[in-house]
Protein backbone atom coordinates (compact mmCIF):
# COMPACT_ATOMS: atom_id res chain seq x y z
CA UNK A 1 0.00 0.00 0.00
CA UNK A 2 1.48 3.37 -0.76
CA UNK A 3 1.91 6.01 1.65
CA UNK A 4 -0.55 8.57 -0.57
CA UNK A 5 -3.91 5.85 0.50
CA UNK A 6 -2.83 6.14 3.47
CA UNK A 7 -4.23 9.38 4.18
CA UNK A 8 -7.17 8.88 3.42
CA UNK A 9 -7.62 6.06 5.71
CA UNK A 10 -6.12 8.12 9.02
CA UNK A 11 -8.70 11.17 8.41
CA UNK A 12 -11.81 8.44 8.27
CA UNK A 13 -10.39 7.51 11.44
CA UNK A 14 -9.66 10.40 13.06
CA UNK A 15 -13.29 11.61 12.22
CA UNK A 16 -14.35 8.25 13.55
CA UNK A 17 -13.26 9.25 16.88
CA UNK A 18 -13.77 12.95 17.04
CA UNK A 19 -17.45 11.46 16.58
CA UNK A 20 -16.96 9.33 19.13
CA UNK A 21 -15.51 11.59 21.42
CA UNK A 22 -18.13 14.11 20.99
CA UNK A 23 -21.25 11.49 21.63
CA UNK A 24 -19.65 11.45 25.07
CA UNK A 25 -21.30 15.07 26.84
CA UNK A 26 -24.60 14.69 24.33
CA UNK A 27 -25.58 17.01 21.53
CA UNK A 28 -25.58 20.56 22.94
CA UNK A 29 -29.05 22.07 24.04
CA UNK A 30 -30.88 23.81 21.56
CA UNK A 31 -31.15 27.68 22.42
CA UNK A 32 -31.68 30.81 21.06
CA UNK A 33 -29.66 33.79 22.00
CA UNK A 34 -31.06 36.77 23.36
CA UNK A 35 -31.52 40.42 21.22
CA UNK A 36 -28.32 41.58 23.49
CA UNK A 37 -26.61 37.93 23.27
CA UNK A 38 -23.43 39.65 21.58
CA UNK A 39 -22.78 42.83 24.68
CA UNK A 40 -19.42 42.75 26.32
CA UNK A 41 -20.70 42.44 29.52
CA UNK A 42 -22.44 39.37 28.49
CA UNK A 43 -18.98 37.02 27.46
CA UNK A 44 -17.96 38.42 30.88
CA UNK A 45 -21.15 36.25 32.40
CA UNK A 46 -20.59 33.54 30.34
CA UNK A 47 -16.56 33.03 30.84
CA UNK A 48 -17.75 32.94 35.02
CA UNK A 49 -20.77 30.30 34.82
CA UNK A 50 -20.12 27.46 37.28
CA UNK A 51 -19.43 23.60 36.53
CA UNK A 52 -22.09 22.58 38.69
CA UNK A 53 -26.12 24.26 39.47
CA UNK A 54 -27.87 23.05 42.46
CA UNK A 55 -25.88 19.87 41.70
CA UNK A 56 -26.25 19.69 37.80
CA UNK A 57 -23.94 19.41 35.58
CA UNK A 58 -23.13 22.11 32.62
CA UNK A 59 -24.02 21.08 29.22
CA UNK A 60 -22.93 22.59 25.87
CA UNK A 61 -25.49 25.04 23.98
CA UNK A 62 -25.47 26.25 20.56
CA UNK A 63 -26.40 30.00 21.16
CA UNK A 64 -23.82 32.75 22.20
CA UNK A 65 -24.05 33.71 26.02
CA UNK A 66 -26.82 31.05 27.05
CA UNK A 67 -25.92 28.22 30.03
CA UNK A 68 -27.93 24.83 30.64
CA UNK A 69 -27.46 22.47 33.04
CA UNK A 70 -28.71 18.84 33.84
CA UNK A 71 -29.84 15.96 31.82
CA UNK A 72 -32.56 16.68 30.58
CA UNK A 73 -31.68 20.75 31.03
CA UNK A 74 -33.56 21.60 34.05
CA UNK A 75 -31.61 24.87 34.79
CA UNK A 76 -31.45 28.05 30.80
CA UNK A 77 -29.80 30.80 31.08
CA UNK A 78 -29.81 33.43 28.86
CA UNK A 79 -27.15 37.00 28.66
CA UNK A 80 -28.49 39.70 27.32
CA UNK A 81 -32.34 40.31 27.29
CA UNK A 82 -34.00 43.61 28.04
CA UNK A 83 -33.57 44.67 31.46
CA UNK A 84 -37.16 44.76 33.00
CA UNK A 85 -38.70 48.49 33.70
CA UNK A 86 -40.27 49.11 36.97
CA UNK A 87 -42.77 46.38 37.93
CA UNK A 88 -45.24 45.25 40.67
CA UNK A 89 -44.32 41.43 39.67
CA UNK A 90 -42.78 39.65 42.90
CA UNK A 91 -38.84 40.73 43.19
CA UNK A 92 -36.57 38.27 45.26
CA UNK A 93 -33.06 39.61 46.34
CA UNK A 94 -30.76 37.22 46.83
CA UNK A 95 -27.32 38.19 47.98
CA UNK A 96 -27.13 41.41 46.53
CA UNK A 97 -28.51 40.23 42.62
CA UNK A 98 -32.24 41.44 42.13
CA UNK A 99 -34.75 38.75 40.72
CA UNK A 100 -38.03 39.33 38.62
CA UNK A 101 -39.93 36.08 39.08
CA UNK A 102 -42.64 35.18 36.52
CA UNK A 103 -44.64 32.05 38.04
CA UNK A 104 -46.57 31.64 35.27
CA UNK A 105 -45.59 28.64 33.78
CA UNK A 106 -45.31 26.85 37.16
CA UNK A 107 -43.42 24.26 37.36
CA UNK A 108 -40.88 26.10 35.19
CA UNK A 109 -40.43 29.46 36.51
CA UNK A 110 -38.46 32.24 35.24
CA UNK A 111 -36.46 34.93 36.59
CA UNK A 112 -34.98 37.82 35.15
CA UNK A 113 -32.22 39.51 36.83
CA UNK A 114 -33.59 43.59 38.07
CA UNK A 115 -31.19 46.66 38.05
CA UNK A 116 -28.59 44.71 35.50
CA UNK A 117 -27.82 45.80 32.06
CA UNK A 118 -28.12 43.80 30.21
CA UNK A 119 -30.21 41.62 31.72
CA UNK A 120 -29.93 37.70 32.61
CA UNK A 121 -32.83 35.39 32.19
CA UNK A 122 -32.76 32.16 33.62
CA UNK A 123 -35.62 29.52 33.36
CA UNK A 124 -35.71 26.67 36.21
CA UNK A 125 -37.92 23.13 35.99
CA UNK A 126 -38.92 22.89 39.39
CA UNK A 127 -40.81 19.84 38.32
CA UNK A 128 -37.12 17.65 38.17
CA UNK A 129 -36.31 18.70 42.15
CA UNK A 130 -34.11 22.14 41.38
CA UNK A 131 -34.04 24.56 43.96
CA UNK A 132 -34.70 27.89 42.21
CA UNK A 133 -32.94 29.41 45.59
CA UNK A 134 -29.99 27.62 44.92
CA UNK A 135 -29.71 27.81 41.53
CA UNK A 136 -29.31 31.57 41.06
CA UNK A 137 -27.37 31.42 44.22
CA UNK A 138 -25.15 29.33 42.39
CA UNK A 139 -25.36 31.83 39.22
CA UNK A 140 -24.71 35.02 41.41
CA UNK A 141 -20.64 35.44 40.85
CA UNK A 142 -21.36 35.26 36.76
CA UNK A 143 -24.57 36.98 36.87
CA UNK A 144 -22.98 39.78 39.80
CA UNK A 145 -20.55 40.86 36.83
CA UNK A 146 -23.12 43.12 35.12
CA UNK A 147 -23.13 46.70 36.02
CA UNK A 148 -25.83 47.13 38.83
CA UNK A 149 -28.18 50.01 37.60
CA UNK A 150 -30.49 50.14 40.06
CA UNK A 151 -32.59 47.63 42.62
CA UNK A 152 -35.87 46.63 43.68
CA UNK A 153 -37.98 48.96 46.16
CA UNK A 154 -41.06 47.51 48.31
CA UNK A 155 -43.94 49.57 49.78
CA UNK A 156 -41.97 50.83 52.19
CA UNK A 157 -39.66 52.48 50.43
CA UNK A 158 -41.93 54.35 48.21
CA UNK A 159 -43.91 55.45 50.88
CA UNK A 160 -40.84 57.14 52.44
CA UNK A 161 -39.56 58.86 48.79
CA UNK A 162 -39.57 62.44 49.44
Amino acid sequence: MSRFSLRPLAALTIAGIAVLLSGCSGPSVAMQPAESAAAPECADVTVRLPDTVDGLEKRETNAQATGAWGNPASVLLRCGVPSPGPTSDRCISLNGIDWIEDASEAPTYRYTSYGRTPAVEVAIDSSTGVSGTNALIDLQDAVGMLPQTGECVGPDDLLNTP
